[in-house]
């Protein structure tokens, strides 16, 4: 796939938002989308999960759908050193290939960092990311999913924001509702493949996320999420690119942020706004700072 460097604009992301939402007020299916296969019922609005606000790139459920979620995420970098944000645009397509695997186009987009002590103002296209999920635990009676996924990121972006690096990711993931109250835990292995190449190396890292929803009303769920990142590696650089660039960092640089946020549904029950505030929690010196994330998301 050949990109060509054209800027995202802020204003783009929001009419591919908006698109998304016209979409869903127009095809609210009461089946969910399989491509091999019949269409799947989906469970009742109150029994439905929030997904995944925080760390896109990592953070999975265990549940098999065909949707599309666009991103735009901001860190406002804590460290002074660092200094300056960066945004980054996205989307992401899910495909339910049977009622049990789901293929998974999880990162790509474009990076802008702007008014950094180290990147200064460089901008560029991200990493290529997919893989597949099997949903190995599939019981509605009880609320109770598990799923597995493998998945590969290509070194297709650019070097100047922090991509250009291959990586394999293992991920294991479990979620159990209890009536309106949805609780989710998902763990990732990231294997690098280039530990002395790109800007600054990289290291295998460890992750855990987790998430809480509650389904208030039919338009509204408020949400809250965990997440940790554990580099593995014990030399590298005392810093963490955690979901902003595959940067390298070392072990004693873990990274906890906690996230409060809530998805919308002003439309109808297929599609979504999300937004979430993300903060660091640890002194650690990392990429995150604290961070906005919108999204908007259509199932199918």
């Amino acid at each position: 796939m050949l990109f060509t460097k054209t800027t995202i604009n802020n204003k783009q992301l929001s009419l591919l938002s908006l698109g998304l939402l016209a979409a869903g007020s127009l095809l609210n299916a009461a089946d969910g989308f399989v491509l091999f296969g019949d269409n799947v019922e989906k469970p009742a609005p109150e029994d439905k999960f929030v997904r995944p606000v925080t760390a896109p790139y990592f953070h999975e459920d265990s549940f098999v759908t065909t949707d599309i979620r666009a991103w735009y995420l901001n860190h406002e970098f804590g460290n002074d050193t660092l200094g300056g944000d960066v945004t980054v645009m996205a989307l992401q397509v899910r495909i339910a290939l049977t009622e049990s695997l789901q293929l998974v186009a999880y990162k790509d987009g474009y990076t802008e960092f702007d008014d950094t002590a180290i990147l200064g103002d460089n901008e560029g296209w991200n990493d290529i990311g997919a893989g597949i999920k099997w949903a190995f635990i599939q019981d509605w009676e009880n609320n109770f999913h598990m799923a597995a996924g493998i998945g590969y990121e290509f070194a297709l972006g650019d070097e100047e924001v922090l991509q250009d690096t291959n990586e394999l990711r293992l991920w294991l993931s479990a979620n159990k509702g209890f009536g309106r109250l949805h609780l989710g835990a998902t763990v990732n292995a990231i294997l690098s493949e280039d530990d002395s190449d790109g800007l600054a190396g990289n290291s295998d890292m460890f992750m855990l996320h987790l998430h809480a929803d509650y389904y208030l009303t039919d338009w509204l769920s408020p949400e809250v999420e965990i997440n940790g990142y554990f580099a593995q590696d014990d030399e590298g650089l005392a810093v963490s690119g955690v979901d902003a660039g595959s940067l390298g960092g070392c072990d004693d640089n873990d990274v906890y942020t906690i996230a409060l946020g809530a998805e919308l549904r002003p439309f109808c029950e297929n599609s979504a706004i999300r937004v979430a505030y993300e903060k660091e929690l640890n002194d650690d010196m990392s990429l995150f700072g604290s961070s906005w994330t919108v999204s908007a998301i259509y199932e199918f």
